[in-house]
């Protein structure tokens, strides 16, 4: 028979039978591990969910209590025989003989594993005839004349299922006794021995056969504790690997979607271990300082300015209430961390300088819907307020105000080439879209603001490490030269003070430009920023949506976008971006406004030097300026059917001058503070002028065509 073997061997079979390299290669974990950028595992990812395994182990890395165990279980003469323990099946042919109901097993190790290996060709309904226990046989010849003892041995202990789901000792021990299957005991050798008899048998059959194969050891003191140490195993079933990385779960996933996963067995992310670590303790300290503030979870996202590599990912608290919720990805109301692209987008455009004055004063806009009465965030009103205090102090009005010149449209696709998720048509957003309606997630929104650091430059972030001479390919959104004001502004700590005052968790010993945001109901807040180098953006609030007690963004999320600046630049300080060729520096005086004296920035041929409530012919917005109320700029109308095209009117109202004119497509319709124009299909421009023939505000409509109507 042996020398049958050997001859086969020599010709077609060794073809089919995998070294023992090629099995570890073949079984690989169940789990994927993810790696940061200089190969520090971080995270253990599921990735098969058929068979839960663990590393491959080499025998040395076994416990000798189990391989005893094992071998005293299974296969008691294994170093003896030759692949086929003939005497074993004697005696199992043989009480089989005498007694119907006896089944003594007597396959060795080696045929096991020719089993397990897949090499019978046989169905697995006829592995048990003797047609099925020759194959498994001669199968067993083969390995033992292509493997040693050794490997045999490692390779059982490796591909053998245990218990449930369970393959391979390395997983056995790890979940069921939370320790290397180098540390097993006798007892916890011998529980996971008797599961290679009976995968599933019950906790006290178990328990017999252990206290049995104890006594067989010369372990009989052992049987004792045996019902506590399995108890314990069976209770593990479900729990996470011991010593399994677990500090970026939703970033693990995020690759894993992004199809970065896929045929590999570890991935080396973008990630920085360190930092990935100051990240989670920023978010578990913080929460608990704000815990009797209702506030249950935070996320935390950190991007290289240059490449865009995610260094830090946190989508979840570890005592989150909805830890498989990625925060990070979720989408939320934006609140005030709109603004700066809104400015960037008007004062690019030329509508607005830093130095421009903005009336925060109450405000009533007429939409589709209804009135929208914008408040601030205090329900207070500051009277007329440059624009760099106005974006700094995050004042609300004045910001409405800045839509109403930039439109709705316009901003919402400068939002959307940001890579914020607009999905909804713009319509739906209308005027408070301005102060954050749009919901969006924190990874999005933080690549934005890296644009911003950027000089007004998009493109995406990436999720594994890059070449370090890569060039920064991105598409020009905001103008350099306005994102570098705004820039500015929001790193002026005087500018803030307004709102913020000069002590709080956005100032910093060094440069960095930062904005809050909150959400209606403090149901969220954040704190979004950016160094010479990193952006860091930050999100608390709560898995459920439920509203916060009185917290803000600066209390909320800045302390740990605070925590992850000083962790950024501990050893290196952020210096100011350089100034453009396209900006220019004026010392600027105001008349008629409490805004004090000071260095501004503007843009090439918009520069002043005296900003007063005066002329129409400056870029400061005049007092007492006419304007549209109504319709609403961007407004969708259609006819009703059930009433006479005749008689469909559309009243259009202005408020401020005393003698205004009206043109519609630019012809001259009529005069007075509020007109009756008759409906006419299409698209439709109205325009409200002074007596002098100057154009005070100016909106868009369209009008829809009726439908089955003459």
């Amino acid at each position: 028979m042996v020398g049958v073997s050997a001859v086969l061997l020599s010709t077609s079979s060794t073809a089919r039978y995998p070294d023992l390299q090629e099995l570890r290669e073949q079984n690989p974990a169940s789990e994927l591990v993810v790696q940061d950028r200089a190969g520090v595992p971080l995270q253990a990812l599921r990735v098969n969910f058929q068979q839960r395994r663990g590393d491959w182990l080499p025998l040395s890395q076994i416990s000798p209590a189990l391989q005893r165990a094992v071998l005293a279980s299974e296969d008691q003469r294994f170093f003896e025989h030759g692949g086929v323990d003939w005497l074993a099946v004697a005696n199992a042919a043989w009480d089989q003989l005498w007694d119907q109901r006896v089944h003594r097993g007597a396959s060795t190790l080696s045929m096991q594993l020719a089993d397990l290996m897949g090499l019978s060709e046989r169905p697995s309904v006829q592995r048990r005839s003797w047609q099925g226990k020759l194959d498994q046989a001669y199968a067993a010849y083969q390995l033992e004349s292509l493997f040693t003892k050794a490997e045999i041995l490692e390779a059982y202990l490796n591909l053998a299922p245990f218990r449930g789901e369970l393959v391979g000792i390395d997983a056995v021990a790890r979940v069921l006794f939370q320790k290397q299957a180098s540390a097993l005991n006798s007892s916890e050798a011998a529980l996971a021995s008797v599961m290679l008899r009976a995968p599933n048998a019950s906790a006290s059959v178990l328990q017999q056969r252990a206290c049995a194969l104890l006594l067989s050891m010369g372990r009989a003191e052992q049987c004792g504790s045996l019902g506590y140490v399995l108890a314990a195993a069976l209770s593990r079933m479900q729990a996470p690997m011991w010593d399994q990385p677990q500090s970026a779960r939703h970033y693990a996933r995020l690759l894993q979607n992004q199809g970065l996963t896929t045929d590999v067995s570890q991935i080396r992310s973008s990630l920085d271990a360190s930092l990935q670590a100051q990240a989670n303790r920023a978010v578990d300290s913080t929460l608990q300082t704000l815990n009797v503030a209702r506030v249950s979870d935070a996320a935390v996202v950190v991007l290289d300015n240059h490449s865009g590599e995610v260094l830090a990912y946190v989508g979840a608290s570890a005592g989150s209430s909805a830890l498989e919720v990625d925060h990070a990805r979720a989408r939320r109301q934006a609140g005030s961390t709109l603004k700066p692209f809104l400015y960037a987008q008007a004062i690019g455009e030329k509508r607005l300088t830093a130095a421009s004055l903005l009336d925060d004063s109450p405000l009533n806009l007429a939409t589709a819907s209804g009135l929208y009465v914008p408040q601030n965030y205090d329900q207070q009103f500051s009277g007329w307020v440059s624009v760099r205090t106005a974006l700094a102090s995050s004042l609300n009005i004045p910001t409405v105000r800045t839509l109403e010149m930039v439109q709705v449209e316009s901003f919402a696709n400068r939002l959307r080439a940001l890579g914020l998720p607009l999905d909804k048509a713009t319509e739906h957003y209308g005027f408070s879209l301005a102060l954050g309606s749009a919901d969006v997630d924190l990874l999005s929104l933080t690549n934005a603001y890296r644009a911003l650091a950027n000089g007004g430059c998009y493109s995406p972030v990436r999720f594994v490490p890059s070449e370090a001479a890569a060039p920064l390919n991105c598409e020009p959104v905001l103008a350099a030269d306005a994102s570098w004001v705004v820039a500015d502004i929001l790193a002026d700590r005087q500018a803030r003070s307004y709102t913020f005052g000069l002590d709080s968790a956005l100032s910093l010993p060094f440069w960095a430009a930062v904005k809050t945001g909150t959400s209606k109901d403090m149901r969220d807040n954040w704190a979004i920023g950016f160094s010479d180098r990193y952006t860091v953006g930050v999100w608390v609030g709560n898995s459920d949506g439920s509203p916060m007690r009185n917290v803000s963004g600066v209390t909320g999320a800045a302390p740990i976008w605070h925590s992850m600046m000083r962790a950024l630049h501990d050893n290196n300080l952020s210096i100011p971006p350089e100034m453009p060729a396209g900006v220019v520096a004026r010392v600027i005086h105001f008349e008629g406004v409490p805004e004090a004296d000071r260095t501004e920035y503007f843009l090439a041929g918009t520069e002043q030097e005296t900003i007063r409530l005066a002329t129409t012919n400056t870029t400061v917005v005049q007092q007492g300026r006419a304007r549209i109320v109504s319709p609403a700029s961007g407004s969708i109308l259609a006819f009703d059917p059930d009433i006479p095209r005749q008689h469909q009117l559309l009243p259009l109202r202005a408020r401020g001058g005393s003698q205004l004119y009206w043109r519609v497509n630019g012809r001259d319709f009529d005069r007075g503070s509020e007109v009756w124009w008759p409906v006419q299909p299409g698209r439709v421009t109205v325009e409200l002028l002074d007596s002098e023939g100057v154009v005070q505000d100016t909106v868009t409509l369209q009008i829809r065509a009726p439908i089955n109507q003459n």
